[in-house]
């Protein structure tokens, strides 16, 4: 028996096994570009790819077909990036912000302080105060003009490119207002030039006008550029305050054709504003600024349909869909959580009346058509964040009102989804509803992972491209599903195991899970796989009974930190543009340069915390199990003490919930999906038991498989717990 009390803490080392396997393996970056001579940055601010035309704008479309192409995402230091932000975001490779007077609805044209003391080149009066501002002011350490430093010159044609190429003390090496009629001694000058085509802004005729104009000054770059040069058209910021994805094409020796991608967002066509000052250098064969930048060089990867209108246009309109997908997923989580918080409050007296009282007085049980219902609608709650995500395979976005008919497809999913769960034939006994429900979560969202996480990137229960904070894995509530439904399924099915062997299942699954969220080919976050190890841990160590005891947790603290100690081990020792994010932040602190990490990250927990519905669900599923849990008609204890692995489940959903989000940045975003996900389902198994407290139970061990075993008692189903 003695070696039995050591089997969870045995299996602890098997969770941080799993966790290296899956983190220590990182994808090839991709094969370096051919170098070039010279580098030619065309930017139009506010550049989209549904401007392009092969009859109106014929360079853009034949450089985007000859080309590598990507859709752009401009995120700078401000919350929304005017042109003045991409510009100078452009020349510091790092998030940066550019003094603004705050206009209502609308970006300004970029307009710098600029000084002409002699006929070469400028200065921007104001530089040194631009610098300070984002080195102080601002949490991520920009240095305006950190790209033009790591050149001998730059050239410069107008005020937007002049932004790009001042050095820190302000100086633009070459500089002309307007591009030339014949630019080629001007292009050839130095190694990098800059081009500012101009701000496209507003729509219909005006718009494709402007557009045009862009289009005709690119033919006379194309015309005029040297011979070895490597073109880069972005569009380089909004010009509204409506964020958007913007062209990102380039076209030279080693980009022909492809797709762009980078490190920094592992998502084939998908490329940062901050990705171009890497690329560039890397283009000329030099070295990037240590701790300067923060994008990763670009590389190219095939598949590109070759037709460019296929690649970009119609169902693949990424623009469109990230666009769409920002504003219903507001509405989407905001209705979730009012419908959860109804249905519990709704859900209290029906608790009130399920606890059988001992006086001849006490209120009725409720009706078999009321607990049937109400399990029902709790079934349907748990399923609705499963089914958003499968329905963001079908086409929504691309109607009239996309909301209503996102919320169409999503509730005809929840409805079949729940019929499937109420009409199996297990359906009776006390957990197959959490533990189907749990598994539908995991299902859905494992599955995504396996094939590339599709449904997550611009998808309503996923995160958004245009928001620049993740572009491929696991997103903060597609984890959220995901743990609470691999952890609850693996405690449902060690209820129907031996004591000693219920820690293996946790591990087994929970294995897995960290596997799947850590490897950098599926859900590429390892400070999720860190907590996933973390709460694994706990459950393996709860699940044969008990509590969470200070030496239960300090072996679920050992086994994290073992991980993330080893995982950072592993990671220190590539190359600093080939780390993880945990390899960056740990060599940073090594060197006394995390502070502005850190600020970044506890910015991000406080604005995500007040501004999330997700927050509000956590909050509400909290306050729902509190109820359950210490109100004298809850229930919960009952079943924790019936069910010790459910409650061993729940415990290391909520340590993973907690350190996934706080570490991550994302607050309460997983702890809230979960909450989502596994509090309703939660509350049906405490209903049943509160209904069935009177009847007789059997001691642990006397079980007829998993999830407890039925009694027939005056010609009904009556529901026994194991």
């Amino acid at each position: 028996m003695s070696r039995r009390i050591w089997v969870p803490y045995a299996l602890v080392l098997l969770a941080v096994a799993a966790s290296l396997a899956g983190l220590a393996v990182r994808p090839a970056t991709g094969a370096p570009q051919s170098t070039v001579d010279y580098v030619i940055v065309a930017g139009a601010a506010g550049l989209r790819w549904d401007d392009l035309d092969p009859q109106r704008t014929p360079t853009l479309w034949q450089e985007a077909s000859k080309g590598s192409i990507g859709w752009l995402s401009v995120r700078s230091a401000q919350r929304v990036t005017c042109p003045a932000d991409g510009w100078v975001t452009l020349g510091a490779g790092n998030y940066a912000a550019y003094p603004r007077v705050e206009s209502a609805g609308r970006c300004d044209a970029p307009a710098p302080d600029l000084d002409q003391p002699d006929a070469i080149g400028a200065n921007i009066a104001n530089q040194r105060n631009i610098v300070q501002e984002n080195q102080d002011r601002l949490p991520y350490g920009a240095v305006p003009g950190a790209l033009a430093e790591s050149v001998r010159c730059t050239v410069a044609v107008g005020p937007g490119a002049a932004i790009a190429a001042a050095r820190p003390f302000g100086r633009v090496d070459k500089y002309q207002a307007e591009l030339p009629t014949d630019p080629r001694s001007l292009l050839s000058d130095c190694v990098l030039s800059f081009v500012d085509l101009g701000t496209i802004t507003g729509s219909g005729p005006d718009r494709a006008a402007q557009v045009e104009q862009a289009d005709a000054a690119l033919a006379r770059i194309v015309a005029a550029r040297p011979d070895r040069s490597l073109l880069l058209v972005a569009g380089v910021s909004d010009t509204d305050r409506t964020s958007r994805l913007h062209v990102a094409i380039a076209e030279g020796p080693g980009w022909d054709g492809g797709w762009l991608t980078s490190a920094g967002t592992g998502r084939d066509g998908y490329l940062q504003l901050i990705d171009l000052a890497p690329t560039i250098l890397t283009a000329l064969g030099k070295d990037s600024p240590e701790k300067l930048f923060a994008g990763r060089s670009a590389t190219v990867s095939p598949d590109k349909p070759a037709n460019l209108a296929d690649a970009v246009q119609g169902s693949h309109n990424a623009d469109g869909r990230a666009g769409a997908q920002r504003g219903v997923a507001g509405i989407f989580f905001t209705v979730l959580a009012i419908i959860q918080f109804v249905l519990f409050a709704l859900l209290v007296p029906v608790m009130v009346r399920a606890r059988r009282h001992s006086g001849p007085k006490g209120p009725a049980l409720p009706s078999s058509r009321v607990v049937e219902a109400v399990e029902l609608a709790l079934i349907a709650a748990a399923l609705t964040i499963p089914a958003a995500l499968l329905a963001d395979a079908s086409p929504w976005w691309r109607a009239d009102h996309p909301a209503w008919i996102f919320g169409l497809v999503t509730g005809a999913l929840v409805v079949l989804g729940t019929a499937a769960v109420r009409l199996a034939p297990r359906y009776r006994r006390t957990l197959w509803p959490m533990a189907a429900v749990a598994a539908c979560g995991a299902v859905v969202v494992g599955a995504d992972l396996l094939t590339g996480a599709q449904l997550q990137l611009n998808g309503v229960a996923g995160y958004s491209a245009i928001n620049g904070a993740r572009y491929a894995g696991v997103g903060g509530v597609g984890l959220g599903v995901f743990v609470a439904g691999l952890l609850l399924l693996a405690g449902c099915g060690a209820q129907g195991v031996a004591r000693a062997y219920r820690p293996l299942i946790f591990v087994l699954l929970g294995g897995l899970g960290v596997v799947m969220v850590g490897s950098p080919y599926l859900g590429a976050d390892p400070i999720g796989a860190i907590a996933v190890t973390a709460g694994v841990c706990v459950a393996a160590a709860m699940s044969t009974g008990g509590w969470l005891t200070f030496t239960r947790f300090a072996w679920a603290a050992f086994a994290g930190l073992a991980v993330t100690v080893s995982f950072a081990a592993v990671d220190l020792r590539r190359p600093e543009l080939e780390q993880g994010s945990l390899g960056r932040f740990l060599s940073a602190l090594g060197d006394g340069s995390a502070g502005p990490a850190l600020q970044r990250v506890a910015a991000s927990n406080g604005e995500t915390l007040l501004a999330s519905p997700l927050t509000i669900l956590a909050v509400v599923g909290g306050v729902m199990l509190a109820f359950c849990q210490f109100s004298p008609w809850g229930g919960l204890n009952r079943l924790f003490g019936l069910h010790p692995a459910v409650r061993a489940a729940g415990a290391g959903v909520t340590v993973t919930a907690m350190i996934a989000g706080v570490l991550g940045g994302s607050a309460l975003t997983v702890a809230g999906a979960a909450a989502a996900a596994a509090v309703p389902t939660a509350v049906l198994v405490t209903l049943r038991v509160l209904l069935h407290a009177a009847d007789r139970t059997r001691p642990e061990g006397e079980t007829d498989g998993p999830g407890g075993p039925l009694l027939r008692k005056s010609g009904q189903d009556h529901l026994l717990s194991s």
